[in-house]
């Protein structure tokens, strides 16, 4: 539409105000459906390879999965131990791992390539101190998983061919480790991965929370102080980049979840310094952080007690209604994803556009503008 008194060059400019006003007008419009998962564990892991097969994990060997976006979860049966289920990383809709927590051998690693029908034992830790934390892969072949520290010394393992064989990332190639220092397993979020080579750890479980990275996959590794609040009970739960630059950490004291002091921090170059934020943060203790695969620089943060959203890499984040959960994952290129938690809890958040829908892209003036009276 051309106002009266409007010449072509008016109208342009109007169009393109108005189009702006429009694209600022989206507002991202959270919305979570609570599913049923038929299982009461505490639930600590989970990993979407789509918008329809989502995996899940927790306590008393709980494995769940679902091929119709969370209407029925079956349950798996990995071992009739029962351990604790604290991450699950699945690479396509029939192949996972899972990774337990435990002193010495109840700490392991299971694969499945069969949907979860059966599971190979593919490493037990060996030592008889110290959990397994967490776990990540850059693709079918390599994956990283880190534990509590041993001797003084960071522990990590890592597999080049699919999980047949789990090798210790050599010591000396790691920095040493602060006394107790490991990562918190509260949500299977403490390894970041990008590209084919960059990986991140939070580690915590001192006074200093510490970031560290490896540019070459596993080769070499930098560390860098972080600067959340930290304890035995409190630092960073959860790390994500959307790239090779851009991260953020969150965390908190898990022991006060109503609290968020000093929990959330972004990076702009690699992980190497990182900002604290304080005004318009994060609104309680949260276990993971993700980031939303269609939408750069927009990120979930997520604990027990509720979430919080930012459209602008982490420097501001809003409250968001309705539930918490300990573990939260976004499918593949998709605004849709799922939280899992305590007591078999299990949600799925979708992210639209509203209260307009997204901008056409290929908005054009017409070609012919009414002439002017």
């Amino acid at each position: 539409m051309v106002a009266y008194g409007m010449t072509p060059a008016d109208a342009l400019r109007s169009a393109r105000v108005w189009a702006s006003l429009a694209a600022a007008a989206l507002v991202v419009a959270p919305r979570w459906t609570i599913e049923t998962s038929g299982v009461t564990a505490s639930l600590r892991g989970v990993s979407a390879v789509s918008e329809t097969v989502v995996w899940a994990c927790g306590s008393n060997g709980t494995v769940l999965r679902t091929e119709d976006g969370g209407l029925v979860w079956q349950t798996l049966t990995v071992t009739a131990d029962p351990i604790y289920f604290r991450d699950v990383d699945a690479i396509d809709a029939r192949t996972a791992y899972v990774l337990s927590i435990g002193p010495g051998p109840l700490s392991r690693i299971y694969k499945t390539s069969d949907a979860g029908a059966t599971w190979a034992l593919q490493f037990t830790k060996g030592e008889p101190t110290g959990d397994l934390d967490g776990m990540a892969f850059w693709d079918a072949d390599h994956g990283l998983v880190v534990g509590d520290s041993v001797d003084g010394q960071f522990y990590a393992v890592e597999t080049a061919d699919g999980g047949r064989a789990w090798t210790r990332v050599p010591p000396d190639a790691l920095p040493p480790a602060l006394p107790n220092e490991g990562a918190f397993a509260a949500s299977g979020t403490n390894i970041a991965v990008y590209g084919p080579r960059d990986a991140w750890i939070a580690a915590g479980g001192t006074p200093t929370a510490r970031v560290l990275h490896t540019p070459d996959r596993g080769r070499t590794w930098a560390v860098t102080p972080a600067p959340l609040a930290a304890s035995a009970s409190a630092g960073i739960f959860s790390i994500a980049f959307r790239d090779a630059l851009h991260g953020i950490v969150v965390g908190g004291d898990y022991l006060k979840e109503s609290e968020a002091v000093d929990n959330v921090a972004v990076s702009a170059d690699g992980g190497r310094t990182w900002t604290l934020i304080r005004d318009r943060g994060l609104s309680g203790f949260r276990s993971v952080v993700a980031y939303v695969p269609a939408d750069p620089g927009a990120a979930i943060a997520v604990g027990p007690l509720g979430a919080d959203l930012t459209t602008d890499d982490g420097r501001s984040w809003t409250p968001i209604e309705g539930p918490g959960f300990h573990t939260f994952a976004f499918a593949p290129k998709s605004r849709t994803g799922w939280g899992a938690g305590a007591r078999g809890a299990i949600g799925r958040l979708s992210l639209d556009a509203s209260p307009l829908q997204p901008l056409d892209r290929s908005f054009r003036l017409p070609l012919r503008l009414p002439e002017r009276p």
